[in-house]
């Protein structure tokens, strides 16, 4: 049986996430909050961005940058 959240990114009650899929509590927020619909925008969202940015995965400035535009995107926090 799916477990089902009210996803604050689409403003509805959806499916939740099967697990963290993020680590830390960044990752509880994200459990409890973002719909694995949701979840599946900022994948493509995340993918336009490394490509367009030509982000490095294995920089730690590139994948606090992609944490940074996550938070943004799933929340719209600004820190």
């Amino acid at each position: 049986m799916p477990r089902i959240i009210f996803c604050t990114f689409l403003q509805k009650k959806s499916e939740g996430q099967d697990y963290q899929i993020y680590p830390g509590e960044l990752g509880k927020k994200i459990y409890n909050k973002i719909s694995k619909k949701a979840w599946k925008k900022w994948i493509m969202k995340q993918t336009i961005l490394i490509n367009e940015k030509k982000l490095n995965m294995n920089d730690i400035n590139h994948r606090r940058e992609i944490e940074k535009e996550m938070k943004f995107f799933l929340f719209k926090e600004t820190n």
